[in-house]
């Protein structure tokens, strides 16, 4: 099933305590990108589907969504929407770490809930060199425009370039720019990313 209709499917289905109960869990999730109360209070269920998936991405909503419903202990809700999306989740704090497989766009690095990029951020920014390399790859996948590419080109050093990048782009392209950014860095930096895979 295409996972707007899914994520629609199961907004629609959930008793009015349950969709009360997902609209807090969402406005008080912790980690990044957050959603701002105002955007949830008060809205319908075809509203908070809108905010899931412009904030999230349609499989990274998914992703936000199945989290949400285990919060809650509404598993069966949770597991119904997997089936129906085919997207595969592996707990936070599993070791089954999500990671895309060929043909397969719906998972995610993840470690304890996190995307690999967020949780290894400041490695991250104290550690990659070829940045400018980096921004390139980053511009011809369109996870950057040109404009935030000459932006961040003339900033002095890579730690500040790769920390606004960090700030601002990376946030805004969501789970699927994130991932383009971990693959690049699998290429370009390949010594530095095993060693944060390895660590615990």
């Amino acid at each position: 099933m295409d996972k707007q209709k899914a994520l629609k499917r199961m907004l629609k289905n959930l008793s009015k305590e349950n969709f009360a109960n997902f609209c807090y869990e969402l406005v008080n999730r912790k980690k990044e990108p957050q959603v701002a109360r105002n955007r949830v209070e008060g809205k319908s269920d075809l509203d908070i589907l809108d905010v899931l998936i412009s904030t999230f991405d349609e499989t990274g909503a998914v992703v936000v969504a199945v989290e949400l419903l285990n919060e809650m202990n509404c598993k069966k809700e949770a597991d119904q929407l997997l089936t129906d999306t085919g997207v595969k989740y592996s707990e936070p704090g599993s070791s089954n770490t999500a990671g895309p497989s060929a043909g397969e766009t719906a998972q995610y690095t993840m470690v304890d809930g996190k995307h690999f990029v967020d949780e290894h951020r400041t490695e991250l920014i104290n550690r990659v060199n070829c940045v400018a390399d980096i921004l390139d790859q980053l511009l011809d996948k369109k996870v950057i425009t040109q404009s935030i590419y000459s932006e961040i080109l003339v900033i002095p050093t890579s730690r500040q370039k790769m920390r606004e990048l960090f700030s601002g782009p990376l946030n805004a392209a969501g789970l699927d720019g994130k991932e383009v950014f971990y693959r690049i860095l699998e290429k370009e930096e390949k010594y530095l990313i095993e060693e944060l895979k390895r660590k615990k």
